[in-house]
């Protein structure tokens, strides 16, 4: 890649990931310390929708960030947003899940496969369950739960109970979005399927949806054979990708 392309690629990447996070934040704010949950039912139904995708989207600019397509040839930038993105979103370290990231692409759907579950490759909730727990490792527990005790403290002490039960909008968005990364980003693309073969090595397929549908499902993380494919690509890139290869 030139040097201008890489600015470019640099600089959408940075602004979108400034949106991805900035709306996130602005929407914890909103639904942990601003939002009256019972008197606003319809309003903390649509804020916790909302901060579930946003959540979506934090992992995929740290998933863009461990390829290094966030911001090419920076790799201590892309390792600073990587870390805020993945902190915010479940509480992960960066450096732990990225050489686990690269154990997927290079053992793809093998027993070598960190997100695949080589006993399971038709169970969803089974996998979902095997996938969670390789990933939700003692280190990210005591991480997680202590950030979890201390913010639940500062809200108990700033509004007592009424106010700690907004943990959940929190907690319950991320959990929510492991959950749709999950189906739309790894089970349905390397699930087994009776009598139909993988297209090639990676072991991989592509949700057949809208480009809107790719981007509301898991921002187009759904178009998985092409990110195994063009694993530099970012993810506002793969549509273009996708096109370009059912093209050609």
């Amino acid at each position: 890649m030139d040097t201008l392309a890489a600015q470019k690629q640099t600089a959408i990447g940075l602004i979108l990931a400034a949106l991805i996070i900035g709306g996130w934040a602005g929407g914890h704010v909103a639904a942990v310390w601003v939002l009256v949950a019972w008197e606003q039912p319809l309003a903390a139904l649509a804020l916790f929708l909302v901060q579930t995708w946003l959540s979506v989207g934090l992992f995929i600019v740290a998933h863009d960030a461990m390829h290094g397509s966030l911001a090419p040839g920076r790799a201590r930038l892309n390792r600073a947003v990587g870390r805020l993105a993945l902190r915010l979103f479940m509480g992960f370290s960066y450096d732990r899940l990225h050489p686990k990231h690269h154990a997927h692409h290079d053992h793809v759907g093998s027993r070598d496969d960190p997100d695949f579950d080589a006993d399971h490759p038709t169970d969803g909730l089974r996998w979902y369950w095997t996938f969670m727990r390789r990933y939700l490792d003692r280190y990210v527990f005591w991480v997680t739960g202590t950030i979890v005790i201390a913010y639940g403290a500062i809200l108990y002490m700033v509004g007592g109970w009424e106010r700690l039960v907004h943990l959940a909008f929190w907690a319950g968005p991320s959990l929510a979005a492991s959950i749709q990364l999950f189906y739309f980003g790894t089970f349905r693309p390397h699930r087994h399927r009776h009598g139909e073969a993988f297209a090639d090595h990676h072991n991989s397929r592509s949700n057949d949806f809208s480009v809107l549908g790719s981007l509301l499902s898991c921002f187009h993380f759904g178009y998985h054979h092409e990110h195994h494919l063009h694993p530099g690509a970012p993810w506002w890139r793969l549509p273009r990708v996708r096109a370009r290869t059912r093209a050609s």
